[in-house]
Formats: structure tokens, C-alpha cells, sequence
């Protein structure tokens, strides 16, 4: 296990800007204004050999600034006790605040290393800035620019070295499970009902979560990552820049996942917004399943279910594959099962059919149901072959790849479910020209007999 640095300080002091230099990422949100981060983010470095996660924090500050100040503050507490060593950052350029005095005390409650690093001294001739914080009672002060690099390798050097070594990592299969939808239709709360900790903040404001939290969990022995993300918006109703990099960052999710959990808020109903966000998922080529939240809000009986299912389907037509499933993450009721039907999925999504028994499938297909003519001419199929996974990517070689209609491309797919059992998973299919020759082809017209030609003896 790799050892865990937690980033803490007051608002705006510049705790992203140093997780982006270190990690040397931009995963973390950064803007001008306090207050962007407010979850945990974790992130991995390598220094001088050594390999560490780093844990970016929200702005720690007493008092109720805002809704969201209290539940900050437990996530900054939860990162400094799941830390091995904690980096407190102070403002070279707005010097010492009555909120360092309260995270130097925290930090001095913790037997584990603590370093003091004084941000924003973007040269030599600034550091007599750091001169002021030396009256909170450090004997060491790192003048550091996150933004610049000044001082950081001189800080990562020292840090480094009282972190232990970390255990070489085992190579495992980790399913990327992405928790996406509309805002407030409880996709942190899905995820903290998981893990069972209030692993990201949840509030009835819709927008609390900006940033695309990873996690790792291990259920019945098989390793996830869960992302959380933020909530996607229609494009008009989103204005300010920050709220569009998190929906970047959402769709950036969904990119890097194996199964995408589609969010719907049950007891709202189904909205034009949660099939677009359901066809973000399909174009990517993600495993997916519809999960539909608030369900015990749901008034029913025995066909509501089916009735839903039936409307999700008729609005999503182009994700009949996906599996819909009833939860509640408040109640926690049907959440445990969630996991059995990913592993299903991703079973499906990961599976590779050999080109023997494929294009038998094609053959018998081909046979049941003849391919219309093409300008007159004949389509001849002569082999195919699956080129990749996640999802299952088939391409067949044809001599006219465009007289095939989408009809009868659709038909193919269907064959190719119903003999290999993927019937939860996208299926790709495509074609790709190729001359006549004398390859075996898997269907040929038979000439028609005349009776009107005589044999030639």
C-alpha cells in the first residue's frame, strides 16, 4: 500500500494548484474563488523513486460560511487520520490567518510528520514574506509556488524521505465503475451508501459535487474504483465556467470507465436530459445499467416496474441492452445486489468470441435470412473476426460494405446476441471491403435452373 499525503489548509491558500503540481496532473479543480473543492481528491506521485497518493481537501474554516463549511471541515478531518503525513499550506501573499492557528493545533494533535509550506513565494526575493509565520511556533517553513514550482522540489525531497516504503503493488483486474445522471438524483449518496462513510459530501443542493471523486473498494474479494461525478446539465441552462468543467470532467469519467451506473431519479420520472446522458454513455462504448434511485417514493403495485422498464425503453431505444434495476441509496435497499449485475456486465463486456465459432454465426444467419440485393448485384460475405473488447468490436469483410442496410446490420447484431449471450452489452459491428476472390464465402445465390436450356451432349 502506498503511503498518503493530505493537503490541508484554509480556502484558497492554493491546495489544488499544489495536488496538480505533484501529481503532475490538472485533475483537481482550480479557480480564484475559495470553496471549489469540497471533497476529498485523491491522486498518485512518484519522487525521487518513492510512490505516494496525495489527497487534496476542501478549505478548512471555523464557523458556517456557508452549507457546505461543517461537512468540509469532517472531510479535511477524516484525509489528516487516513494520512501518513500531512502537508499544512499557509498564504505567503495574505499572511497568517486566525484559521492557521486552529489547523497548526490539528496538525500538532497528530503523531505523524507534518510539514509547513508557505505558498504564493514566487522568488528568492519574496521569501521574507515567510518570516511572519515563524510566530505560529514552526521551527521549519517551506517557501514553495504551487503555481510556479519555486522551492517544491526542495520540499518534495524532504517529504519523501520519512515517508515508508511502499509495498509493490499486485496486478489486478479493477473494474472503473462511473456513477453519472442528473444533479440531485443521489449519486453521492449511491456512493457513500457503498462504501459506508460519508465518503463525499451530500446536500439537497443540487451541484454539491464538482470534482470527479475516485475511490477504491473491495466487495467479495474483487477490487472497484467508483467514480463519483458531478451532475450534467442541458448546455443552456449551464453558465458559470466552473460548473462546465465539471461537466467536462463528468463526461472525462465516463471516457475511462468500464460500467457507467445511470442515475435516474425514480420518483421524478424519466427526462429527455437522463437519455441524453444515456447516449453520452453509449457513444463511448461503456457497460451500463439504469438504476432507478428514490424507488421507495415510488407508489406501486405489480406492474409498476415493468411499466418503467417499458418506458425507459421505448425513450433510450438505442439501450434496450442494459439492465434496469429498482434501488434506494437513502434505505440502502437493493444496493448490495448492484455489484452482482456489474460483474455480470462486465463478464459480457469483456468477452471475446473465437473466429471459428463466429463465423459459423455469420453463416447460419446468413442462410436463415438472404441480404437484399445491392444495385443489382449480390452481397457476399466472406469472413469475420472480433478485433477488440469493451466492448465487444466484431468486423466482417464484405464486397460492398455500403449496400448493407441498417436493418439488416441490426439483424446481424441480434444473431450475434442471441448465440454468444450478449445480451447485456453494446455490440459492435463493422464492415469492411474486400475484393472477390477465392475465399469461401459464407453465402452464395444459387443459380436458378432453366428449363429452357438443353443439355449439350
Amino acid at each position: 500500500m502506498k503511503p498518503i499525503v493530505a493537503i490541508i489548509g484554509r480556502p484558497n491558500v492554493g491546495k489544488s494548484t499544489l495536488f496538480n503540481r505533484i501529481t503532475r496532473t490538472r485533475d483537481a479543480l482550480v479557480d480564484n474563488f475559495p470553496g471549489v473543492t469540497r471533497d476529498r481528491h485523491y491522486g498518485t506521485a512518484l519522487w525521487n523513486d518513492v510512490a505516494f497518493s496525495v489527497i487534496d481537501t476542501g478549505g478548512f474554516c471555523t464557523g458556517d460560511a456557508d452549507v457546505f463549511s461543517s461537512l468540509s471541515r469532517d472531510q479535511v478531518r477524516q484525509a489528516v487520520k487516513d494520512a501518513t503525513a500531512v502537508v499544512l499550506l499557509l498564504d505567503g501573499k495574505g499572511g497568517v490567518s486566525p484559521f492557521d492557528t486552529e489547523l497548526v493545533e490539528i496538525a500538532r494533535e497528530q503523531s505523524i510528520p507534518v510539514f509547513y509550506a508557505v505558498n504564493k513565494i514566487d522568488g528568492y526575493e519574496k521569501e521574507d514574506n515567510v518570516n511572519d509565520f515563524y510566530r505560529l511556533g514552526i521551527d521549519t517553513l517551506f517557501p514553495i509556488s504551487a503555481e510556479h514550482g519555486y522551492g517544491v522540489p526542495d520540499f518534495l525531497d524532504a517529504l519523501v524521505r520519512v515517508l515508508p516504503a511502499s509495498d509493490p503493488e499486485e496486478e489486478t483486474d479493477t473494474v472503473k465503475i462511473a456513477i453519472i445522471g442528473r444533479p440531485n438524483v443521489g449519486k453521492s449518496s449511491l456512493t457513500n451508501r457503498i462504501l459506508g462513510e460519508n465518503r463525499v459530501l451530500v446536500s439537497d443542493i443540487p451541484g454539491t459535487t464538482r470534482d470527479a471523486i475516485d475511490t477504491a473498494c473491495e466487495i467479495d474479494g474483487r477490487k472497484y474504483l467508483l467514480i463519483d461525478t458531478a451532475g450534467i446539465r442541458r448546455k443552456k441552462q449551464v453558465f458559470e465556467k466552473l460548473e462546465k468543467i465539471s461537466i467536462l470532467k463528468a463526461l472525462k469519467s465516463i471516457d475511462r470507465c468500464d460500467i457507467a451506473l445511470i442515475i435516474i431519479d425514480a420518483a421524478e420520472g424519466i427526462t429527455d436530459q437522463d437519455v441524453k446522458i444515456a447516449g453520452y454513455a453509449y457513444e463511448r462504448g461503456c457497460g451500463c445499467i439504469f438504476l432507478l434511485n428514490k424507488w421507495d417514493l415510488v407508489e406501486k403495485d405489480d406492474h409498476t416496474l415493468k411499466r418503467f422498464t417499458e418506458k425507459l425503453r421505448m425513450a433510450a431505444k438505442f439501450m434496450g441492452y442494459a439492465p434496469v434495476f429498482p434501488i434506494s441509496a437513502l434505505t440502502g435497499k437493493r444496493v448490495p445486489k448492484i455489484f452482482s449485475m456489474v460483474d455480470k456486465v462486465y463478464a459480457q463486456y469483456t468477452s471475446r468470441v473465437a473466429t471459428g465459432p463466429l463465423n459459423k454465426i455469420f453463416e447460419r444467419a446468413i442462410l436463415k435470412t438472404e441480404p437484399s440485393l445491392h444495385q443489382g448485384r449480390r452481397l457476399k460475405f466472406f469472413y469475420a473476426t472480433q478485433i477488440s473488447t469493451k466492448p465487444p468490436t466484431f468486423i466482417c469483410f464484405v464486397n460492398f460494405p455500403d449496400g448493407i442496410h441498417f436493418s439488416y446490420h441490426r439483424y446481424l447484431i441480434n444473431q450475434i446476441r442471441l448465440e454468444t449471450g450478449l445480451d447485456q452489452t453494446q455490440v459492435r459491428l463493422y464492415f469492411r471491403k474486400r475484393k472477390e476472390s477465392t475465399d469461401r464465402v459464407f453465402w452464395k445465390k444459387k443459380p436458378a435452373h432453366n428449363p429452357r436450356k438443353k443439355r449439350r451432349i
